[in-house]
């Protein structure tokens, strides 16, 4: 595999191979968000077992609406933020770069200790019915529409907490705006049918996060990797599409971009999924085209595709999550030709703890 053990860059950061981990939610956290030990030891297993940079899951913002999921940690205050100082000094140490996921749950809200309803962009809920691993919600709750001091809020947590992950000793930042969570929704005109300057065409519907990553970019400076997770599907929608299909994507690519935006995280079923309306490119084809942007790959990437990727997508980095979470030395792996098993979906079942998961590794892995 010479292509994905290539020497790679993303902003200031330099990596011997082109394999990241990708973010994946595991509410393994303190009831009040701090990271434990156990997380400590979960994302340093990565670094030893040869991941050069990982995306952490998903963190929650602010002390208002942004918390999706019990357990699910936080970067909102001191307490916090010198926990993820621990676990960044740890994967630091393995030798690995470590960028924190920041996230807001929005209408896709399953649980949060600080406020009892969700809040959306409007009144959309969430198609389908919440994950079972992630919590004991039936359904949705319809959100409560954003309004103006509710977007201000979210704006200055998000600044907020990406300048506690600078403090914390993070590389860098990923805005998660894929799978349906807040960001997500500003862009989808499923969840977004505002008439004011937040929705209606791509203009508005894309004004807050580029308001968002100016805003970071000021606040933490050149030498901050500022990336953004992207896609058109949710948690449990996969038919979406931006009715601007290619032409909106890659303007909304380049103006991020134009914001300060060091890179962007695709993410759809499949890298190559041709999902695009009006178009027979995916998300990763067309972010792959526009000039001044990194790119991170996402999407059904296993040991069998990830060398035929690596050379169609010579300067991006590819995203694992499934595979790495069987096998946190995947690249040791791969290097060393050794089996490569599938994801058992029993490692995440009742719930996606990391008590759980390690409770499995004992019983069916031997490594």
């Amino acid at each position: 595999m010479s292509e994905v053990f290539k020497h790679a860059t993303l902003g200031n950061i330099e990596l011997s191979n082109r394999l990241v981990v990708g973010p994946m939610t595991r509410i393994s956290a303190e009831h009040e968000g701090e990271p434990t030990e156990l997380m400590e030891d979960y994302y340093t297993r990565f670094a030893d077992g040869g991941f050069d940079l990982i995306i952490s899951e998903g963190v929650y913002t602010d002390r208002k609406a942004s918390q999706g999921y019990q357990y699910q940690p936080g970067i909102t205050d001191d307490s916090q933020q010198e926990g993820w100082a621990n676990v960044v000094e740890k994967v630091h140490g393995a030798g690995a770069a470590f960028i924190c996921q920041l996230m807001h749950a929005g209408a896709q809200m399953q649980y949060n200790r600080f406020y009892e309803h969700p809040k959306g962009v409007s009144e959309a809920r969430p198609k389908g019915v919440p994950l079972s691993m992630y919590g004991k919600l039936e359904h949705w709750t319809k959100p409560e529409t954003l309004d103006e001091g509710d977007i201000n809020q979210i704006m200055n947590g998000f600044v907020g907490a990406a300048k506690r992950a600078k403090a914390a000793g993070f590389d860098g930042v990923e805005l998660h705006a894929a799978n349906g969570y807040l960001l997500n929704q500003f862009l989808s005109t499923e969840f977004n049918d505002r008439k004011d300057q937040w929705g209606g065409n791509l203009d508005n519907r894309m004004r807050f996060l580029l308001l968002l990553v100016k805003a970071v970019h000021d606040a933490c400076g050149e030498d901050f990797v500022i990336g953004m997770r992207l896609s058109q599907i949710t948690v449990t929608d996969h038919d979406y599409q931006w009715p601007e299909g290619e032409d909106g994507f890659r303007y909304l690519l380049e103006k991020l971009r134009d914001a300060g935006l060091a890179y962007v995280h695709t993410t759809d079923t499949a890298v190559n999924r041709k999902a695009l309306k009006d178009s027979d490119k995916s998300l990763a084809q067309v972010a792959s085209e526009v000039e001044g942007l990194s790119l991170i790959i996402n999407g059904g990437i296993t040991e069998n595709n990830m060398e035929d990727l690596a050379e169609q997508y010579p300067d991006a980095l590819l995203a694992v999550a499934r595979k790495a979470l069987v096998h946190q030395d995947l690249p040791l792996r791969l290097k060393d030709g050794l089996d490569i098993h599938e994801l058992d979906p029993t490692m995440l079942e009742p719930k996606a703890t990391l008590q759980h998961e390690l409770n499995w590794r004992k019983i069916n892995l031997s490594d």
